[in-house]
């Protein structure tokens, strides 16, 4: 196993700027259904946690009677169809690029799916530098639940304590927790939270999201668990 922290990214939200795209790909799907006003502030609520499991509770609430798998699918296919306007955040390129020239090992673990998470980090160039990728379809359960972590720990074959995972959400901080595995945070959502303090856990934690997230401190505190 690698004795250097290994550094696992969520990828929606943290590496790249997808969550508008992810509220378009549901908000058409939604319509295809009969579902019509869907809402960013709606879409919000569940950023962090992983496609299967938001569509799931939207078939509940609205009473779709597709199965998930069909909605998955439909979802999947409008995603694809915006992939291409996929943006990275450039403090975190900088972040990567930084880990990956000092041999860090790194991978994406992401709720999305497998063919959604290759069409990111190829239209984004992030494919060169993270090459090792984890998807929620790959394991058991999504965020909260740390199996999609663990799993790209077992990849990395780096041990979960000597990981470090990389955030926006919640739900990915408490997998991370669960994982035991140390967390930066870097909340999409910017601000005090509305209810509880997901981020309680997180060791490093850039309440400012993205504007305020600094690479080299980052580093620095990805470093000093060495």
């Amino acid at each position: 196993m690698s004795t250097m922290p290994a550094v696992i990214f969520d990828l929606d939200g943290t590496l790249v700027d997808t969550e508008p795209l992810y509220y378009e790909a549901g908000r058409r799907t939604l319509e295809r259904y009969g579902v019509t006003g869907f809402t960013w502030e709606e879409h919000s609520r569940f950023i962090g946690i992983g496609t299967r499991e938001t569509l799931e509770t939207l078939r509940d609430r609205y009473g779709i009677e597709a199965s998930v798998e069909e909605l998955l699918v439909v979802k999947n296919r409008h995603y694809l169809e915006l992939a291409a306007a996929t943006e990275i955040f450039p403090a975190m390129r900088a972040f990567v690029e930084r880990l990956r020239a000092a041999g860090h090992p790194l991978a994406v673990a992401s709720g999305s799916s497998r063919s959604a998470i290759e069409t990111a980090l190829k239209a984004t160039g992030l494919d060169a530098l993270l090459p090792v990728y984890v998807s929620a379809e790959d394991v058991g359960r999504g965020k909260p639940e740390p199996d999609v972590f663990l799993a790209a720990a077992r990849l990395l074959s780096v041990d979960p304590g000597r990981c470090v995972v990389v955030e926006d959400a919640g739900p990915g901080v408490e997998a991370a927790r669960r994982a035991g595995m140390r967390c930066i945070a870097v909340p999409y959502v910017a601000g005090p939270p509305p209810d509880g303090e997901p981020f309680a856990s997180a060791g490093l934690l850039f309440r400012g999201g993205q504007p305020e997230f600094d690479a080299q401190r980052a580093y620095e505190w990805v470093a000093a668990g060495s």
